[in-house]
C-alpha cells in the first residue's frame, strides 16, 4: 500500500501558513537535501484549493527551480468543493472524484510511489484526524513568526503519534517526522 507523507514549514510558535515571509534565511543546503531525498520517492501530489491556486499562479513559470521541475509534471490531484475541471489549467492536474477521504483510501490501494501532501494545511489536517497520513514531518525553523495560521487549533481531537526521524540542519532547522502511534 501507498504511503501519504505531508511536510510543512513551521515556525517555533507553530505557524504554517506563508512560510515564505519567515523561512528562507534559515533554508540551507541539508534542508534541500533532505527535501530532494523525500521527493525522489514521490509519483502524485495532493493539494487544496488555496494551495492549488496560488501555485497553479508561480510554479508553471518557474520549471527551472529544482521543486518546478518535480511540481510541474507530476500528477496533481486537487480537492475543492468550489473548483470545476475546467478551472484545472496547470499540467497534470486533476479534480478529486468525492471526499476527499475515501478518494484518499481509493488512491492508497493503487500502485505507485508515495503521495505527498503539499502545502494544504485544511487538507492535512483532515487526513491526519481521519488516520490516513502515514507520515508528517515539520521543519521547524528557528524563528517566531509572531501571527499566522497554525496546524493545530483548539478543540482538535487528541491524536498520539511518534516520532520516527529528527534531524537539526547546519542553520539550526529541526526536521521532525511523525508517524501513527501504535496502541
Amino acid at each position: 500500500m501507498r504511503k501519504v507523507t505531508a511536510s510543512l514549514f513551521s515556525s517555533i510558535d507553530g505557524v504554517v501558513e506563508s512560510p515564505g515571509e519567515w523561512q528562507f534565511d534559515h533554508f540551507d543546503e541539508n534542508l534541500g537535501a533532505l527535501m530532494g531525498t523525500a521527493l525522489s520517492t514521490q509519483d502524485t501530489v495532493l493539494l487544496g484549493r488555496v494551495t492549488y491556486e496560488q501555485w497553479a499562479d508561480y510554479w508553471p513559470g518557474n520549471q527551472e527551480d529544482a521543486f518546478g521541475s518535480f511540481i510541474n509534471p507530476i500528477q496533481k490531484f486537487v480537492a475543492s468543493t468550489t473548483l470545476a475541471k475546467a478551472d484545472l489549467q496547470w499540467e497534470n492536474s486533476t479534480l478529486m472524484d468525492g471526499e476527499l477521504k475515501d478518494f484518499v483510501r481509493r488512491l492508497k490501494e493503487l500502485d505507485g510511489g508515495d503521495i505527498a501532501v503539499d502545502g494544504s494545511i485544511s487538507v492535512v489536517r483532515q487526513l491526519l484526524f481521519a488516520g490516513l497520513l502515514d507520515a508528517l514531518t515539520l521543519v521547524v525553523h528557528p524563528v517566531v513568526a509572531g501571527s499566522g495560521q497554525r496546524l493545530f487549533k483548539p478543540g482538535d481531537p487528541r491524536t498520539r503519534l511518534q516520532l520516527v526521524d529528527s534531524q537539526i540542519t547546519v542553520s539550526g532547522n529541526a526536521v521532525l517526522t511523525y508517524g501513527p502511534r501504535p496502541d
